[in-house]
Order: structure tokens, then sequence, then C-alpha cells
């Protein structure tokens, strides 16, 4: 396996260095490919995937990944955490995106590769108010057979109060890297507060859901781009029916597997330039496959979740006159990095390229603006543009 399928991202889970959002788009050019906000104002599912690195090998990824490496080693002789000294090397290089993985943590991101993770089954949301939601119960899943619905206040987790956390640390805190541990939360409805201990169990997920909307326009929702989401959109957009405009829904969508947002670009396109990356100076390229569909209108639906892989799939759509983009201002996260495996068993992976759309448009730290910047009801207005856009000629 080689280019863009040994591409992948880690994704959904808080930093070991600092809080918040972590998305990390990973190449690994010896590895075989083994996915969550909103804005950060929507909706966050602890099943969004963090495709993991293979454990069968790992490049070195430089002088950062060496010293790493070193300040592992030499607390280990004196008996100290090997992943903190680690950690706080990275820490030092000033990496914004470099990060220390464990062992546990590392094997939890190879088994999201088939859609999988372990939690009990929620999403999360900020409300307007700052509090924090639950947006959507995964049918089946420990919180939905234990009553848990749309729109209950989420106010802790352990003992915690997760007020003023950022949502991804609070999908965090709900996930875990082991089925049946118990994990407690605490809840309102209405005037009604209790807490309801659950254990979490191995679940799936969809990552790709196709409705079809009014008009016989067909809405293609792609939440994480994990193993085989990318033939699913190929396939939704090859079965939608004859002269149906697609609406593609890549709001919240955290990224994932890169060859997978290219094969889900193949598609729409007919072959053709999808995106550029640099690996330590070294220009590559990932291309589509020849025989998409070119003909049908199209509307990418985006927001300030729109992160990495789904950027690059956004950017290569807009770019080449393919979908007009529809929603605000995308999240900015196209870094390339490079892991490296520390004497521990831990994994450290640092920066050393980007990626750019085909225009050559940067996309790491600037996002991608849409051609119709909206903010509330933003799915109603794509419709519309979807609508005037017409069917083919």
């Amino acid at each position: 396996m080689s280019g863009p399928d040994r591409f992948c991202e880690l994704l959904s889970r808080p930093r070991r260095i600092r809080r918040g959002a972590t998305l990390t788009l990973v190449f690994a050019s010896v590895l075989a490919t083994g996915a969550a906000t909103g804005s950060w104002d929507e909706a966050v599912g602890e099943g969004r995937k963090s495709p993991a690195l293979s454990t069968r090998s790992v490049a070195s990824s430089g002088d950062a990944a060496t010293e790493a490496a070193d300040a592992a080693a030499e607390a280990m002789a004196d008996g100290k955490s090997g992943k903190k000294a680690a950690e706080e090397a990275v820490s030092r290089s000033g990496d914004r995106w470099g990060s220390v993985y464990s062992p546990a943590e590392y094997q939890e991101f190879e088994q999201t590769l088939d859609g999988e993770y372990t939690g009990v089954g929620l999403w999360a949301r900020r409300a307007s108010d700052g509090r924090i939601e639950v947006s959507r119960v995964q049918r089946g899943g420990p919180a939905g057979q234990a009553g848990i619905r749309e729109g209950d206040q989420l106010r802790s987790i352990d003992g915690r109060r997760v007020a003023g956390l950022p949502v991804t640390e609070v999908v965090s805190l709900l996930r875990g890297t082991r089925a049946g541990s118990p994990v407690e939360l605490g809840l309102k409805r209405g005037t009604r507060a209790w807490s309801e201990t659950l254990h979490r169990a191995r679940l799936s997920t969809d990552d790709v859901t196709v409705t079809k909307l009014a008009g016989g326009a067909v809405m293609i929702k792609v939440e994480a781009f994990t193993k085989g989401a990318g033939e699913r959109v190929r396939s939704a957009v090859r079965d939608a029916p004859e002269g149906a405009g697609i609406l593609l829904d890549l709001r919240g969508n955290s990224g994932g597997l890169v060859s997978e947002a290219v094969t889900a670009a193949s598609g729409l396109v007919d072959g053709g330039l999808v995106a550029t990356y640099d690996v330590r100076g070294r220009q590559k390229a990932l291309h589509a496959e020849r025989g998409g569909d070119t003909t049908r209108p199209v509307v990418a639906l985006v927001d300030g979740g729109t992160m990495s892989a789904a950027e690059l799939l956004t950017g290569a759509l807009q770019d080449r006159g393919r979908a007009v983009v529809v929603g605000s201002k995308t999240f900015g996260k196209g870094s390339v990095q490079m892991p490296s495996r520390l004497p521990d068993g831990s994994v450290a992976e640092l920066t050393v390229g980007h990626y750019r759309t085909p225009s050559g448009q940067a996309v790491d730290g600037r996002g991608i603006t849409p051609d119709l910047e909206v903010e509330g009801g933003a799915e109603k207005r794509a419709e519309t543009v979807l609508t005037g856009l017409g069917p083919p000629s």
C-alpha cells in the first residue's frame, strides 16, 4: 500500500500536552492505513473516529522525534515516565499539533479504523447559553437503553462538571478504552436532575447516511472519513435518481482517512487533482479516479467543525468548480504529521508538512471560505441553492 492509502488522521482526543481539540492529519509513509466537533457550538459524537497508525512499522519524523525518543529513554533509565518526558520534549519543540500517545491510546486509534469506538452512544453540543446538552443518542447504545434523550443537559461526568469544557474534551471523558467500564453522568431534564451510571460498550456507527430531500435531491451526510466511507459516498452518488442534485453535508466532519476523502471525490469528478502536500519539502499529489459523475449539481455544506480530510474534499470540489460551498468558514487543519515509535512503546508524531487545495490554497490555520456564507439556517439555504442550480443540462 502506498501514496494516499497511507495518509491518515488521528482525531477526537484531547492532547496530553494541552487541552482542547486535537485534530491531527498524519502522513505515515511506511504505515498501512488502518473520526469531533461542529463549529464549536455544534454536535460532537463520541463515535467520531480516530483512524490509527499501524503498529507494524513507524517512521522517524526527524530531529524533534529523536529528541523525544532520547528524552523518553533517559527518563526510563531513571525510573521515570518515558511518555511524560517525551511530551515535555514535544511541547518544547513548539509544534502546534505535536503529540504523544500511550500504547493503549494507540491501540484504541487502531480499533477505530472500521468505524468502531468504545463509549456510551451519545453526541454532545454546546447550547447558546454555554450548557452542554445531548444532541443525539445512538439507538441501542447504553445511553439510549437508559432513557437518555436528545436535549437532556449533561452536567457532569464522573463527578467533573462539564460546563465550560471544550466539547471535544467532554466527548473524550465519555469515551474509554475498555468495554464494560463504568461512567457516571449527571443529567438534567426540565426541573428533574439525576445521575445515571452507564457501562461503556463497543459500538459501531454509520458515518455515511443518505436521505432523499423534497424535490428529489439527495443529501449525503458524512460524519467522518472512516474506512469504507469514501466508497459509500461514491455509491450514493451513483445510485441517486437520474438528474438528482447532491447535497454533501460535511458539517462537523473532523476528517479521517485522506484516502477515503479522495475516493469520495472520485464519485463527483472525472479524475484529476484533489490536493497537493509536502513532506519535508518533497511535493506530492493526490488524484481522483476517473469515471465520477460530473453533471449533477452539487452543494457542499460546511461549518467550523469541517476539518482536515473533509476540508481537503471541500477545497477540491470548490477549486474545480464542481460544488457550490455553503455554510461557515471551515476549521483550518491541514498539517501533515509523521509518527515515531518511542522506547516505551508510545508514539510521538510531529509536523513535517502541509497540504493545499488544487489551486494552491493553504488550508492550515486559514480554513476554507464558503462561496455563500450562512450562519443560521444553513441547511435550508443550501437546499435552496441546490434547487436553483437546477438539473444537469
